[in-house]
């Protein structure tokens, strides 16, 4: 692979789709923090139970918790301490804020969310707070799934500074996790020169991917990770787990394999990555592959999931103690009143305790907030597992409507159409 020369990307614009992107090579490269771009929430633990989860023996791990005293920590400690001495310190404040957020994206963990909110106290909680806490506030509503809180903050805050990176960025993704893709992509056109070529392509891409053109981001988005290999490993990161989701859209499992794969070879933990590539492995048929990947991922509502979801294939008994488990941190969810594990009970519903009418209801719910591919999928399985497929027709709608294409879509909407028929 070779960098792009000093020319522009791609060498010939694309024209499918409808849009036409040239950016110089900017060096050195200005970062721009990108944490808010997966969606956190697919993959939150739930930190309490509303009963006590009793193991079965002395021997049994109930939760491997991560390393403590490295670098990473030791410096959040540091940032800490001199906040705690120095709290009305703007600067350092957002510096310990981002990497809390980042820890809770790479981690799914809500709690480092929690801990960015405290270092932002002074100011988060503002009419008119500073810009740069506003658009933090944002990534914190959106966390929360308060998504049209979080396009409100970014709405003022582009209102003021119409190039503001991380504010086109952050509302992009807000608005695809909505599915409104036309809105997502002027955001993500709208992005300055300084922000690196890659984060625009990635953003592109995967939009074009979701509306009918996924030839055109894949090509796009591959041949953007060939061209900027000057970009760091958390840039990477995003887009090889893009590609590989736009790669098992198509249903190139081999290709989709190998970019999910070129992304954990990186060395660096993404709870979401890790997430992607159990579901290619499941999908695939390969329980035993997915239970051994993810045999340590207990702590993790949504990895738990998926490895509940590989044990009863197998059927090992294991997934009797986690299926309970993830029971009971559902309920102390729901009665904590929060709507971001939807999508994961759903799925838990429909799939391990094999309620499709409960199941549909969860995902119907989550439709209203979220109108990702998972999401679209789980209103599908579930309208057919429950036999009333005119439940789906409002997801079956949007798919004509955005023009959305998925392998596993595509096969649980052509059964619906049958049974229609």
């Amino acid at each position: 692979m070779t960098n792009c020369k000093n020319d522009t990307f791609p060498p010939t614009p694309f024209r499918r789709g409808a849009f036409t992107l040239r950016r110089p090579i900017i060096k050195p490269v200005r970062r721009i923090f990108i944490s808010a771009l997966v969606a956190a929430a697919v993959l939150n633990p739930t930190a309490a139970a509303a009963e006590p989860f009793r193991p079965t023996s002395g021997d049994q791990i109930l939760e491997r918790l991560p390393k403590a005293g490295d670098a990473a920590t030791r410096e959040l400690r540091h940032l800490r301490a001199k906040l705690n001495e120095t709290p009305n310190d703007l600067e350092l404040a957002r510096t310990l804020a981002k990497r809390y957020i980042g820890l809770g994206r790479a981690e799914a963990d809500p709690r480092y969310y929690g801990y960015a909110e405290a270092a932002l106290k002074p100011w988060v909680n503002l009419a008119a707070p500073p810009v740069e806490v506003r658009v933090l506030r944002a990534v914190l509503k959106q966390n929360r799934h308060d998504f049209d809180g979080a396009l409100d903050d970014l709405a003022q805050t582009l209102a003021a500074k119409p190039k503001h990176a991380q504010a086109l960025l952050t509302q992009a993704f807000v608005l695809q996790v909505q599915g409104r893709y036309a809105d997502a992509r002027r955001s993500c056109r709208a992005l300055p020169r300084g922000v690196h070529p890659l984060i625009v392509v990635t953003c592109v891409a995967r939009i074009e991917s979701l509306t009918g053109r996924s030839d055109t981001g894949y090509g796009l988005l591959k041949r953007g990770l060939a061209n900027w290999t000057d970009a760091d490993r958390g840039l990477r990161l995003w887009a090889f787990t893009n590609l590989g989701e736009i790669a098992q859209r198509r249903g190139d499992v081999i290709a989709a394999e190998r970019h999910f794969r070129d992304g954990l070879d990186l060395g660096r933990r993404d709870a979401y990555l890790r997430g992607a590539y159990a579901d290619l492995l499941l999908d695939s048929g390969r329980a035993q592959e997915a239970r051994d990947f993810l045999a340590d991922d207990t702590r993790i509502d949504g990895l738990l999931l998926r490895l509940t979801l590989a044990e009863a294939r197998l059927g090992d008994p294991a997934a009797q103690d986690h299926r309970a488990l993830l029971e009971a941190r559902f309920a102390a969810s729901r009665a904590r009143g929060s709507v971001i594990h939807r999508r994961e009970e759903a799925r838990f519903t429909l799939e391990i305790l094999e309620r499709p009418a409960a199941a549909l209801a969860l995902a119907e719910a989550n439709w209203q907030a979220q109108r990702e591919p998972a999401d679209v999928r789980l209103v599908l399985a579930a309208a057919l597992a429950a036999g009333v497929p005119d439940r789906a027709q409002p997801a079956l709608d949007w798919l004509r409507k955005t023009g959305l294409r998925d392998r596993q879509i595509d096969r649980l909407t052509a059964r619906l159409e049958g049974e229609a028929s």
